[in-house]
């Protein structure tokens, strides 16, 4: 009997299906790797090419190597790191995304799966108020202990490569530790072991004495398109034997990103430069009434209270003081607490319930306003520490020290038998401070050349996605810090319109404060792009 002849299409797909089969696709490598193992039959040396058959001597540390040409931008090594790591659906410590460049004629396109560069000068342990950062001294790995973070997410802002992940289900930070028990144990690392390519292993990598006496890594084989290495000196190697572009730079570097609001520094970055500024008005203006120093010490009792609600774990907050040496979130927490009883101290004074003597009252007053303004400068160092281009200590002083001088004046101009002068000065000093905020926006003015720098883009952020609060601090700024308190100085309006100019000033201030935290650049490793969350031509 003669069989039935397949019609030809079925034919041709019993054909490549046959074909599909015999491919030694990396996929396909993998799988028989696996039964390989299953059936005791593991390749002990392809395993060991993946970590070094040594540990680290003197003047080395491990280091993650990428192979670019073997990234096939397959995630399975984010779901490997996912899976031994035990992380929560939304959390991820390693990803993947895109660089691009090249021409029209010549373009080019690669996938990057990135983690933790384990830095020679890390920013997150340097940053972080409660030692929760160790560095390995034998294998150069950056740990986080979990049991000692209090969930301030200051590593988040120090890292310039977006590693450290905040849990909110746990209230602390976690991160990539190179799966050092692995290591220890002569396992590869999940992701390793897990990338059908080999992409990603384990190297030792030297470390050099710089001028400074630190020792650095070499850094001229980190990713070309990623944040400036020379921060913090990260370890990672990517090799490549494809020619890169110049003008080679991250799929979603015009992607619109606004930072979370952090809504409980907003406000503690608000109340505290006004308890400053109201404790400086009232002595240097020397009033009848406490109300002045009143109204600073509810403003700063208000920030401090609140600022804890931005930790995640506020019942370890109490080992702030452990980074003193290197955090200036530690330095900013031990003088605001020094600040809070001298001026509780202070108003106690003030409203007569503690009587002191004419120069012991002048010290008092002189010494709350002193730790008061060195608490504002320790705050502007926590963000220029950052080095992100928007936190700049040019650009942050002012507005931090302008809200202290605006709310200050403000407060003051609230007080009985305050001099109605006060309104002037107050117009003044918000003109210059919206004048400086304006410098913000230059950047527009420059050519697009698809790069987004950071400047750029917090100035499109402005204009963009948070368009709204920057006009709702234009105008309350306009009304509460200049219109209104002019009526006041100039007679023209009665004294109780300086109630709402300082409402005004503070809605105005809360905003600018506000924008301060959603408008900041944020660096990071390569992503991909998303033009439907904020995406620009």
């Amino acid at each position: 009997m003669v069989a039935p002849r397949q019609p030809p299409l079925l034919a041709l797909v019993d054909e490549l299906l046959a074909e599909q089969g015999q491919l030694q696709t990396p996929v396909v490598r993998a799988a028989e790797a696996y039964d390989r193992a299953q059936r005791g039959q593991f390749n002990s040396k392809t395993h060991a090419d993946l970590i070094p058959l040594t540990k680290p001597g003197p003047g080395e540390q491990y280091a993650f190597q990428v192979d670019l040409d073997s990234c096939t931008g397959c995630k399975a090594c984010v779901v490997a790191c996912h899976s031994l790591n035990g992380l929560d659906d939304e959390e991820a410590w390693r990803d993947v995304g895109f660089v691009v460049g090249g021409s029209r004629a010549a373009p080019y396109q690669q996938t990057v799966t990135t983690a933790c560069h384990h830095c020679a000068d890390p920013g997150c342990l340097n940053g972080c108020p409660v030692l929760a950062y160790e560095k390995d001294p034998v294998t150069g790995i950056v740990r986080h202990l979990d049991d000692q973070c209090i969930g301030c997410q200051y590593c988040i802002l120090k890292c310039p490569y977006d590693v450290p992940k905040y849990n909110d289900r746990l209230g602390i930070v976690r991160k990539c530790d190179m799966c050092q028990q692995r290591l220890g144990a002569g396992e590869a690392p999940a992701c390793a072991q897990a990338c059908p390519t080999h992409a990603i292993k384990i190297i030792k990598v030297e470390l050099h004495v710089s001028v400074g006496g630190a020792l650095r890594p070499d850094t001229s084989k980190f990713l070309p398109s990623a944040p400036d290495p020379s921060y913090t000196q990260p370890t990672t190697h990517y090799i490549t034997k494809r020619p890169t572009p110049v003008d080679v730079r991250s799929a979603d570097a015009a992607v619109l990103r606004p930072q979370p609001p952090h809504w409980p520094l907003v406000a503690l970055l608000m109340l505290m430069p006004m308890a400053v500024g109201c404790g400086v008005a009232d002595k240097i203006l020397d009033l009848r009434t406490s109300a002045l120093a009143v109204c600073g010490w509810v403003a700063g009792a208000t920030g401090l209270a609140l600022a804890g609600l931005h930790l995640g774990q506020p019942l370890r907050a109490w080992r702030v003081f452990l980074g003193l040496r290197k955090s200036w979130f530690s330095r900013e927490a031990v003088v605001f607490g020094l600040w809070f009883p001298l001026a509780s101290a202070y108003v106690a004074v003030r409203l007569g319930w503690l009587p002191l003597a004419g120069q012991l009252r002048s010290g008092l007053a002189v010494g709350t306003a002193c730790l008061g303004v060195l608490g504002l400068f320790c705050s502007v160092m926590i963000y220029a520490d950052t080095h992100r281009v928007f936190w700049r200590v040019a650009n942050t002083a002012p507005r931090f020290f302008g809200t202290a001088v605006i709310l200050g004046l403000a407060g003051a101009l609230t007080a009985p038998g305050a001099p109605l002068a006060l309104g002037y000065l107050l117009a003044g000093a918000t003109i210059l401070k919206l004048a400086f905020e304006t410098k913000a926006l230059a950047a527009l003015a420059e050519e697009d050349d698809g790069m987004s720098p950071p400047a750029r883009q917090t100035a499109l952020l402005l204009t963009g996605p948070l368009r709204p609060a920057n006009e709702l601090r234009v105008f309350a700024a306009l009304l509460g810090g200049i219109l209104l308190p002019f009526m006041v100085s100039s007679g023209t309006a009665p004294l109780w319109v300086a109630w709402p100019a300082l409402a005004f000033a503070l809605l105005g201030e809360l905003a600018e404060r506000y924008l301060f935290f959603r408008a900041v650049d944020a660096p990071k490793m390569p992503g991909q792009p998303d033009p439907g969350r904020g995406g620009h031509a």
